[in-house]
């Protein structure tokens, strides 16, 4: 009991010092998110994830979330782009997924419980913006096998072949057809071997460390598949190939089973010269291994391909664009919050929450140029009748207040008004903002959908 307490303790300080550091790890606040699929189109990188419902004590999983950036700081949320309840044929279970474009069309492969047989299943949605909507164009599931069909992860080469992989405890490949919603040939079992995917001591039955989540990438002309592997908790490990289809080397664990959630999936995408890997553990306050939180690193390569083990860390700290205050800059667009939770309805689109007073989100690297701004204007509203505002900060919470909008009592979470302030100095150069939610309520203080400076 002691030593629970001490860890109790220890994870509250790492917590407060890690915020205190500008931390960006984990990446999303606003939600428990798990299984991160990034892709990148059109020069802006997106994250398609899994969504653990609040207060899950299982993998509770209804739909997949989408996130997008454009400077590897400041995340939008784009709400739930896709639900399990979009396909006639499945029961439960909205896991693990991927989302590729081809030609224009955007192809998310999904895993979900079939209603006919009560096994997992991989389908395929499509549609013509990565936001959706998407549809199911098959009407059943696209792969199904004996057992074990979760985690998919889709690849197109540079030969225009595309390949999919999935499966725990067994790993399954085909070649998907150039229309991405047919395959050709059969299903494919991978072999597990020793020298592909490393020994795993102690289960006969599971010999390899490879347990799940597969993800496929290329780097000049190397193969890289990353897996969860071993008992849980989970690392990453990877093996390496000559050929999208194998055979497979072992490479080693590049990153060690850490934090709370016992199971981990890795993403890896190239963008802007870098190449990053997506990951999830149980960081934030109430995490657990069923409510999530998807996070990200810089990932190196050594000379010869190979990579080093590496740790999980505060993030990328360091903007590679900038924000336009200028434009309608939407309020779940966050950089860092505390206290705050994401929603979505017909009349707002997504919208956050400041669920108590003192709750707060910033946004980094906000570029107001030489001329500056001179007001500000967002759209607002609470359900309570009095004292609700929301400050208006520079580079810290207990930076220097540009304004206070008092929040008017619009009634829901359905209806706003869009109020307008001077602010007290014009604001010229690049800051940090940060937006501070007061009110006297004890739940649920006010909602906000977007704001914006004016010159």
């Amino acid at each position: 009991m002691k030593i629970n307490t001490i860890k109790s303790i220890l994870s509250t300080l790492f917590l407060g010092v890690v915020a205190n550091l500008s931390a960006q790890n984990p990446i999303i606040q606003t939600a428990f998110t798990a299984d991160p699929a990034p892709m990148v189109f059109n020069d802006r990188l997106y994250v398609y994830t899994s969504h653990d419902e609040d207060d899950s004590t299982w993998f509770t999983m209804n739909d997949w979330k989408l996130f997008s950036t454009n400077d590897m700081v400041n995340w939008t949320d784009h709400g739930i782009v896709l639900s399990y309840k979009d396909f006639d044929w499945a029961k439960r279970d909205a896991w693990a997924s991927q989302c590729i474009e081809r030609n224009g069309k955007f192809f998310m492969y999904v895993p979900m419980i079939s209603k006919t047989n009560n096994k997992g299943a991989i389908g395929v949605a499509v549609a013509d913006s990565p936001f959706g909507p998407f549809h199911d164009p098959l009407g059943k599931p696209l792969v199904q096998s004996e057992w074990g069909d979760i985690d998919p992860t889709v690849f197109i080469d540079d030969d225009g072949q595309a390949h999919l992989y999935w499966g725990n405890p067994k790993l399954k490949y085909i070649k998907l057809n150039e229309d991405m919603i047919s395959y050709s040939g059969d299903i494919v079992e991978v072999p597990m071997t020793e020298e592909s995917f490393g020994k795993r001591e102690g289960n006969p039955e599971r010999p390899t460390k490879y347990e799940e989540g597969p993800w496929l990438y290329k780097r000049k002309n190397l193969y890289y598949l990353f897996w969860p592997g071993g008992a849980l908790p989970e690392f990453i490990g990877y093996s390496t190939s000559k050929n999208a289809q194998g055979p497979w080397k072992y490479g080693g664990i590049i990153m060690l089973a850490e934090g709370k959630s016992f199971t981990n999936h890795p993403g890896v995408i190239d963008f802007r010269g870098k190449t990053y890997f997506f990951y999830h553990n149980g960081a934030l306050p109430g995490g657990s291994g069923f409510t999530r939180s998807v996070s990200v690193e810089e990932l190196n390569f050594n000379k010869d391909g190979s990579i080093s083990p590496f740790k999980m860390t505060t993030g990328i700290t360091k903007a590679i664009g900038s924000i336009n205050p200028f434009t309608m800059n939407q309020a779940e667009m966050i950089a860092w919050s505390e206290n705050v939770k994401s929603y979505q309805n017909k009349v707002a689109g997504v919208f956050i929450k400041a669920k108590k007073n003192g709750a707060y989100t910033s946004v980094k690297n906000v570029d107001f140029g030489k001329d500056g701004a001179q007001s500000f204007s967002a759209r607002v509203g609470t359900t309570h009748n009095s004292g609700v505002t929301m400050d208006v900060r520079l580079d810290s919470l207990e930076g220097p207040i540009v304004g206070t909008i008092k929040v008017p009592m619009t009634g829901g979470d359905d209806r706003y008004e869009t109020v307008k302030i001077n602010v007290s100095n014009k604001i010229t150069g690049i800051h940090n903002l940060y937006f501070l939610f007061n009110g006297k309520a004890e739940k649920d203080i006010m909602f906000f959908d977007y704001w914006t400076f004016s010159k």
